[in-house]
């Protein structure tokens, strides 16, 4: 059942009130569309807009017949039928065309009049040439810009409106915020702006990660018209570094703020006994992922090197490296030479060798002294009376070396040979005969007979107190054992 309604002549417009719009047509001249419809929202609110078939009723009823009838709000728009004052398309269930309309009869029919009070087909719709000259049925909207908090779409229907609230909004005048859930993100800066309310619908939050942290997740979050953000809550994560390692020989001990090997976690490195540190004591994990410093090591500490003494060798261990902690030299020496000191000596942690520098001594032998009416001349190569001493002996005038001529000091301390002595020629001087230097014995030789036996014989040399005659060769005297000694013979 419609609304009373009321009907009066403002100058030359015409106007009927239904309950909350009104509805207004001039009685006084046509216009073409274009020109109908500057006049609705000039003085009015647009063309008239057909909700549906009950208005239109409503309006064939209420309206005088006019023979050219009126223009209402529709319009051909890029080849679709729009309602001109909401720019939305028709739709086929608010149809209400004339039968076989629209036509386009002349190819450019794109406005539509509504035929009031015809004979036949009241009430519906006819397409038309813009340019024809018509009434113009206006409306005064009941919807006002400030009606449905301007948040939704204001709709008209007979007697009232209603609001078609946009997305995010709702209540009767859409004057409702959707409410997503608050954000209290840890470890994450976030800043936001909420034109509605805090965390309303259309709130927006920016989110960024302080220095040295990853953000995972989206970077902005927007509250939607379904209570729900637009993406997750994003998280910081601390960067990594690179995992270290313990060095060789060395120690690692690292705090970590964040996460293991992670920014601003700290390692601080050391050696076992024995070794240095090679590089930074500490290193730092940066916000580049990156460690600060050089890779430490541990190096063994070093003794200075050794050498083979003189006379004697030198054999290494090395554990870490040439002469480093650890490392064990053993000495030895030659034939004929003794150790004089550690036989071995190892590389301490201080980088000092255990026990004194070894040296090779020469072997020695008991002292030798000259004979009894000799004499010594010797030769070292070492030392008096070493290892390779070599020792010749003599004796005076008169007197006769028994022994070894020279003795030798062997690598055992013992020397060659026995000690030798000087004997005097005692059958000489029994005779009163002048000495003479004798061989040793000879071999045995036979004699011819008469004697016919084995001798020993000394050939010797008369010394100057013998004289030979003019012409005669050097003389010599034989003497046989157990018999008096011949006199010299003279060989020509």
């Amino acid at each position: 059942m419609l609304p009373s309604t009321s009907s009066s002549l403002i100058g030359a417009v015409t106007w009927v009130e239904v309950g909350a719009w009104t509805y207004h047509y001039s009685d006084r001249g046509d216009y073409a569309w274009e020109q109908a419809r500057n006049y609705c929202q000039t003085f009015f609110t647009d063309l008239v807009a057909i909700q549906n078939k009950q208005e239109i009723e409503y309006l064939n009823r209420s309206l005088p017949f006019h023979k050219r009838y009126y223009w209402i709000g529709i319009r051909k728009l890029h080849g679709t039928w729009t309602w001109v004052g909401t720019r939305k398309a028709l739709t086929k269930e608010a149809e209400n065309w004339a039968a076989r309309e629209p036509n386009n009869r002349r190819s450019n029919q794109d406005c539509v009049e509504i035929y009031i009070k015809r004979p036949q087909e009241s009430g519906k719709w006819n397409d038309e040439s813009c340019n024809q000259k018509k009434k113009a049925l206006c409306y005064r909207a009941s919807c006002q810009p400030f009606q449905c908090s301007q948040r939704g779409e204001c709709v008209e229907t007979i007697g009232s409106y209603r609001c078609e609230c946009y997305p995010g909004f709702h209540g009767p005048e859409c004057e409702n915020v959707v409410q997503c859930a608050k954000l209290e993100p840890r470890g994450v800066h976030m800043n936001c702006s909420h034109p509605y309310g805090d965390f309303s619908y259309n709130s927006t939050c920016v989110f960024r990660c302080q220095e040295g942290f990853e953000q995972r997740g989206a970077d902005t979050l927007r509250c939607l018209p379904s209570q729900q953000w637009s993406a997750d809550t994003p998280t910081c994560t601390a960067v990594a570094c690179p995992v270290l390692s313990v060095p060789d020989q060395g120690e690692l001990n690292c705090s970590h703020l964040h996460g293991d090997f992670t920014f601003g976690s700290r390692c601080a490195f050391s050696c076992q006994t024995g070794f240095a540190l090679m590089g930074p004591e500490s290193r730092e994990c940066t916000a580049t992922g990156t460690w600060t410093g050089d890779t430490a090591r541990c190096k063994a500490i070093a003794c200075l090197a050794l050498s083979a003494p003189d006379q004697g060798e030198l054999n290494c261990s090395h554990l870490y490296g040439d002469f480093t902690f650890r490392s064990k030299c053993a000495f030895s020496c030659q034939t004929g030479f003794a150790l004089m000191g550690p036989e071995s000596r190892e590389c301490t942690a201080t980088g000092t060798w255990t026990g004194d520098s070894p040296h090779c001594e020469a072997i020695r032998c008991p002292v030798l002294s000259a004979p009894d009416e000799g004499e010594l001349n010797c030769s070292h190569l070492y030392g008096d009376f070493t290892f390779g001493s070599k020792c010749t002996f003599s004796c005076q005038t008169g007197f006769v070396l028994t022994g070894a001529e020279s003795r030798e000091c062997t690598a055992t301390g013992t020397w060659t040979g026995d000690s030798p002595h000087c004997e005097g020629n005692a059958a000489a001087r029994a005779q009163g005969l002048p000495s003479a230097q004798c061989s040793r014995p000879r071999r045995a030789e036979l004699l011819p007979p008469p004697r016919g036996l084995y001798l020993w014989l000394h050939m010797c040399l008369l010394l100057p107190d013998w004289v030979c005659a003019d012409g005669a060769r050097e003389s010599q005297v034989h003497s046989h054992r157990d018999m008096d000694w011949g006199q010299p013979t003279m060989q020509r």
